[in-house]
Parts: C-alpha cells; structure tokens; sequence
C-alpha cells in the first residue's frame, strides 16, 4: 500500500495531518537542505511526537516522495498549452523555477517517477501533447530526452550556487580568483580549444544558457517526430 493509499489516524491530541506534515518537512528542506529533514525534526516544528508521524509516513523516503508531490503541484500550470513544444519548454522552466525556491528538488530530480496526484499529472502533462505526433516508444524517448536536458541542467546551476554560498565567491569572483592559474595553463599551447572558449566565447547568464539548450533539444526532438505539427 503506497503513501496515498494508507488512510490516515486520527488527528489527536495536536492536530495533525500529512498536508501539515508535508509542509513542515518543505520549510525545513527549503531552510537547510534535505539533511535537515528527518521525522524527529518535522514532529518537533509541529509540537508532536516523533512516533505519532509514522502513523502518516512510515519513512524518510515516503517524506521525500510526498514533499516532491507537493511542489510538483506548483510546477503543473493552469492550463495546458496545446502546442507540444510549448508544453515542455513551460513545463521545464517551471520545474527551474520550482528548483530555485526549492534547492532541494535538484536532489531529488531524475529517479523513479512520484504516484501521487501531482505526479502523476505532470507524467500525463508530458505525454498528452506529444501522443499521437508519432508512434508510443519515440514520444517515450522524446520525453525522456527532454527531462535528462532540464534534469541536469537545473541540477548543475543548482550545484553552482551551493559552491558560491560555499566559498563565499560569486561567479565573478571565482573566475578572477582562478585567472592567473587559467591564464598560465592556456598560454602553455597544449588546450588550444579551451583557449578559444574563454577569450573568444561569450559569457550568458544560467537563465539563457537554459533556455538556449532547451530550444536546441526541442529542435531535435522535432526532428524524430513524423506528425503534421512536429
């Protein structure tokens, strides 16, 4: 029996319930990570004791599958747009968006697919707009694609602000702190390709690199797709 199946105890003697539960684990996963996130904790913030939780949940793991239900709640948009590349690019930037207010998405990106209502929404609002642009295991292939695209994509700009908390230096800061190393490695002739990179390519922020490389998978999902909109 899942998570969603299992009915839930009764809410006394402190009022409790999984949507109460779910919320508190959020704010402190949003506050310190997922590795401030455990049942002792989340029944402290709601003034409960530990063992009462495992009434609702019965692991850490469930905790995680449902606090994932829950944002993904915030990235299904109102309304579906009926153009399919449209459908993934709102879908993949509203799952970076999600990941920013909640870095611990990242985290927790990229394995086994959620059951719960929101989850299994989001794999529907996948699917459905491609269904029928060409045969069953090529949309399957061409959701995948896009979700490995946004997945590490969003997971590597997550990574590269944790490094800036880390170190205290921001981007600018890194790269000026790294010059003099860099500048004498490629003046040595042996990274001639690198070389051109830096001083030649231009420098984008992560929210156009996204968006570009986005665009570049969705022209070549296009290109699998036989239907008359592809």
């Amino acid at each position: 029996m899942t998570v969603w199946d299992r009915p839930e105890p009764p809410p006394r003697p402190v009022p409790l319930d999984r949507e109460r539960i779910v919320a508190a684990a959020v704010a402190l996963a949003d506050e310190g990570g997922l590795e401030a996130v455990s049942l002792r904790k989340v029944a402290a913030r709601l003034g409960a004791g530990p063992m009462r939780l495992y009434g609702y949940i019965s692991s850490k793991e469930e905790l995680f599958d449902l606090m994932v239900d829950e944002v993904q709640g915030e990235i299904l948009p109102q309304e579906q747009p009926g153009d399919w590349r449209e459908a993934l690019r709102v879908l993949a930037h509203r799952t970076r968006q999600a990941a920013l207010r909640h870095e611990w998405l990242a985290d927790l990106l990229g394995g086994r697919p959620t059951l719960g209502p929101n989850g299994l929404a989001m794999t529907e609002a996948t699917l459905a707009p491609l269904v029928g642009l060409a045969d069953l295991d090529t949309v399957m292939r061409a959701v995948e694609t896009v979700s490995a695209y946004f997945t590490g994509a969003i997971r590597r700009e997550i990574a590269n602000l944790r490094a800036e908390r880390a170190t205290g230096l921001s981007k600018r800061d890194w790269q000026r702190a790294s010059g003099p190393h860099v500048t004498k490695m490629l003046a040595t002739g042996r990274f001639p390709a690198l070389a051109q990179a830096v001083y030649d390519g231009t420098d984008v922020d992560a929210e156009t690199s996204f968006a570009t490389g986005l665009d570049w998978v969705l022209d070549a999902v296009a290109a699998k797709l036989t239907g008359p909109t592809a």
